[in-house]
């Protein structure tokens, strides 16, 4: 049986400088195509084939891409797609996110005076974000590399808030969460859809953080339970 053909667009074929980080953002848009089933194969070579590379480049991606859950590796048969992450395992993921999220925020609120500016300046960048998401429209064409970029500004609000605690252990697992979070996205696109109310409440996480850490910690969690509604909603919706 021939290999898949998974990039049919020649402008996907990524420059030599960075070519490692290229292809695997390239892999990941491919990820997060609703067009793609859990359990498909993602063959090494047919991939490097597309996109006119080597395969190590690809091998090295996908080698990443088993780390976040996107992927899995079968011994002797390869990578092949993961199914979505869901029901108990989605639980878990918010769970985490509560617990590691509002103590992150406690901690980075002990220096609002530091903290907001670096947060204001994350929210300006969501918001900015959010009105390129509103004029492409909420329908489900929404380009994929549009969808990955609102991804990223969204987390970047979340990350920046682990870095400003200060503290190494919080920002390691931090990675392994937006990892999760990448998987969880996969299929929950609560994302794009909910961008607006996304907004509203890290604008709440802000004004908590003057206030002190347990205004703080308790805005963050208030956030991160309302997008642990939301994705439950999509995931039947979804279904």
């Amino acid at each position: 049986m021939a290999d898949t053909t998974f990039f049919h667009d020649a402008s996907s074929r990524p420059e030599r400088r960075g070519l490692r980080d290229r292809v695997y953002d390239l892999v990941l848009d491919l990820l997060l195509d609703s067009g793609i089933e859990p359990g498909t194969r993602l063959s090494i070579e047919a991939v490097a084939r597309d996109l006119h590379v080597s395969p190590t480049p690809v091998r090295e991606a996908l080698v990443q891409l088993e780390r976040t859950g996107l992927v899995t590796r079968e011994a002797h048969k390869g990578y092949r797609v993961a199914p979505p992450i869901a029901g108990e395992q989605l639980e878990a993921l918010f769970d985490a996110r509560i617990v590691l999220e509002g103590g992150a925020t406690a901690l980075a609120a002990r220096d609002p005076e530091r903290v907001v500016p670096v947060l204001e300046r994350a929210l300006a960048e969501h918001v900015a974000m959010t009105r390129r998401v509103r004029e492409a429209g909420h329908d489900r064409e929404m380009p994929v590399d549009l969808i990955r970029e609102y991804f990223v500004v969204d987390w970047a609000f979340h990350h920046r808030i682990f870095e400003e605690a200060r503290n190494p252990f919080l920002t390691d697992m931090s990675e392994a969460i937006s990892t999760r979070v990448h998987r969880m996205r996969q299929t929950v696109r609560t994302g794009v859809s909910d961008a607006e109310d996304a907004v509203a409440e890290h604008r709440a996480v802000i004004d908590a953080v003057r206030i002190g850490p347990e205004a703080a910690a308790a805005a963050m969690r208030e956030h991160v339970e309302k997008v642990r509604e939301r994705s439950r909603r999509d995931a039947v919706h979804g279904s």
